[in-house]
């Protein structure tokens, strides 16, 4: 029953992981999102890692100094967890 639910997730770890390859990306940003990825990688409850990782997209999407365009893959991450 899970494993509809986690489906979503290699997607969602292909998506961060293009973010922390692109040479724009501040260096804390991506260091929070190799977080992000570990967060994902963990043994929890997928619901528990879904909320979790929300929760940090939400405060990097919010940070003053994130490029536009990164603010939007950011928010399409997000979308993409809030269905899984």
């Amino acid at each position: 029953m899970h494993a509809m639910a986690g489906e979503q997730l290699p997607q969602v770890k292909s998506a961060i992981l293009e973010v922390i390859e692109d040479a724009t990306v501040s260096k804390n940003i991506k260091v929070r999102l190799e977080q992000v990825i570990k967060i994902l990688d963990d043994d929890a409850d997928v619901s528990v890692r879904v909320n979790r990782v929300l929760n940090e997209i939400d405060e990097l999407s919010n940070d003053a100094n994130l490029q536009p365009y990164i603010r939007t893959q950011m928010w399409n991450i997000a979308s993409m967890l809030e269905n899984t």
